[in-house]
């Protein structure tokens, strides 16, 4: 088990989820955001890897990605704002992107910088489980890094459980077929999807993704699910100058 995984074994129900894009809003924040999360009671982060072109992102996202490359941010950058970090704080860290940059960085490159800094986990929206299977598995395997994929409301009962058996840490369930950063609260055909995944008994904790922008939302996903992910509303946050305490404990 790595951190990801003992963290979720230890505590597995509301897990909270903090996600934010590196090198934003300033091009060396990424470390002091991460160590501020872990301070104000995040139980793991996800550094959003920026991209020129994030389809399944919201516009808030977008933008932070935008504003990201403009500061020069980029995979090696990271991975050196990263570099040492595990003496500072062993709370899970998780990377989530876009297949393209990572392929152009090299993925045996990639998963050996992950493994070198102490990335638990990686979320790659748009890999195929097909081509993960027959091109990755091993060599996420080799470097202890936790692949986690996404479900939507409109995936199949056999395909959650085929994506639930192929990740580790937990499953990220989309709460809606949208974009990222869309407004609060859930309507009955996305609790009714909750109870969906909930009666499937997966092997992994289930996260909720999507549309969790406040203390009543990440409730509700808290009721059926293991916990949420916020990540649109903390990027406001950030752009608004509010301290991770303060907005982690409005969510708590």
């Amino acid at each position: 088990m790595n951190r990801l995984e003992k963290r979720l074994a230890n505590k597995p129900q509301n897990i909270l989820s903090i996600f934010f894009t590196a090198g934003y809003p300033t091009p060396d924040g990424t470390r002091q955001t991460i160590l501020d999360l872990a301070a104000a009671g995040a139980d793991l982060v996800e550094v959003g890897m920026p991209f020129s072109d994030p389809l399944a992102d919201g516009p808030t996202i977008q933008a932070s990605s935008h504003a990201a490359l403009e500061n020069g941010m980029s995979l090696e950058k990271l991975f050196a704002q990263l570099e040492g970090i595990r003496s500072e704080t062993q709370m899970p860290l998780v990377l989530m992107g876009y297949l393209n940059p990572v392929l152009q960085f090299g993925m045996e490159r990639f998963c050996e910088k992950c493994a070198e800094v102490g990335v638990d986990g990686v979320i790659l929206p748009d890999l195929p489980l097909a081509f993960y299977e027959k091109n990755h598995a091993a060599l996420f395997a080799k470097h202890d890094l936790c692949p986690i994929f996404l479900v939507t409301p409109q995936t199949s009962d056999e395909r959650i459980r085929e994506l639930d058996a192929a990740s580790r840490g937990f499953l990220y369930a989309v709460s809606t077929a949208s974009t990222t950063g869309g407004a609060g609260g859930f309507n009955e055909s996305q609790v009714a999807y909750f109870q969906r995944i909930a009666k499937l008994e997966l092997k992994n904790p289930v996260l909720v993704g999507f549309g969790i922008s406040d203390k009543k939302a990440f409730e509700t996903v808290c009721q059926y699910l293991n916990g949420g992910v916020v990540g649109s509303a903390f990027i406001r946050a950030q752009e608004a100058g509010e301290p991770a305490s303060e907005f982690v404990g409005r969510l708590r």
